[in-house]
């Protein structure tokens, strides 16, 4: 073979090899290229396009004007906002501790060895979350009606009167959390669920040996332990309270008297009265909200490590 002939393949081989090396090296990126423009086009412009729009009044239709500051400071001095901000911390009140604490009791009986078909009553916890919230929320108003629902004619077989489960300001908040915590507790319990799994068995084992009652197991091991899973829990429960439209949008359209008007809920006011604008800020007010609450989880659960 002649000196030429074999100049000739090592520039072919060197040009392979730079090829191959190429392909390895933007191969990564072709692949989550698909991911990225979906993330850019339904994730960062859409943020980047409702914060441009609370600065304006913008109604949908015809040119938007800029206000600068004026939608913001108008929700703030707004009696409306707070009292939907007021609606939903109660609402958390309601809901999320209430929730914890017995997610965290049924999570720890599903996990025993000694219970008997634990997957059957696994299946039946997370029913409800998988159940859709319209359907969900149709049978909540035909079964907290005051004059026809189910739950006041037991109730007025042991002489109590009818209550205004969904017609007074006192009860519309506690049913709603009733629903709520219907709908999303199995999820909740899955989720310690997992957590409890992941708890070395050996402690509870060195624990009997020590004479520890399972109530005091729960309370110096499973707690502890499972303490950064309850956070998440908390802080996930939080999103979903401030978020809440569906429930009082299906079962009392936010009444009576406005007294169960989340957060949610009135940011969809804005939509439907076409003030985009003013929504926009809200909905940016509300993100600022749960971000600090979500840090003060945070914040929380590093100063108990």
């Amino acid at each position: 073979m002649t000196t030429t002939a074999l100049h000739s393949a090592d520039r072919t081989f060197t040009r392979r090899h730079r090829a191959a090396k190429f392909k390895r090296r933007i191969a990564p990126y072709v692949f989550v290229a698909p991911f990225i423009a979906i993330f850019l086009a339904f994730s960062v412009y859409p943020l980047f396009f409702t914060a441009r729009l609370s600065f304006t009044n913008w109604r949908g239709t015809g040119a938007a004007e800029w206000v600068g500051w004026g939608n913001y400071t108008y929700l703030l001095t707004s009696p409306g906002f707070w009292n939907s901000l007021a609606n939903s911390g109660v609402l958390w009140l309601l809901i999320v501790p209430i929730q914890i604490v017995v997610s965290v009791i049924v999570a720890v009986l599903l996990n025993s060895a000694k219970l008997k078909l634990r997957g059957m009553y696994r299946v039946a916890f997370i029913v409800p979350f998988v159940t859709p919230l319209v359907a969900v929320a149709q049978i909540w108003v035909v079964l907290f009606d005051q004059h026809y629902g189910a739950i006041n004619a037991v109730l007025g077989t042991v002489g109590i009167p009818e209550i205004g489960w969904l017609t007074t300001s006192a009860w519309a908040k506690p049913t709603l959390a009733l629903l709520f915590l219907w709908k999303t507790t199995g999820f909740i319990i899955i989720i310690l669920l997992s957590g409890l799994q992941s708890i070395d068995g050996s402690l509870y084992e060195a624990a009997e040996l020590d004479g520890a009652s399972r109530i005091r197991q729960l309370w110096s091991i499973t707690v502890p332990l499972l303490r950064r899973t309850i956070m998440f829990a908390v802080v996930l429960q939080t999103l979903a309270v401030f978020q809440m439209f569906a429930e009082p949008f299906v079962v009392t359209q936010g009444g009576p008297y406005n007294s169960t008007t989340t957060a949610g809920y009135y940011l969809y006011n804005h939509i439907t009265r076409a003030d985009l604008g003013t929504g926009a800020a809200n909905s940016f007010l509300l993100v600022i909200l749960v971000m600090i609450l979500s840090l003060f989880f945070v914040r929380l659960l590093r100063a108990k490590d």
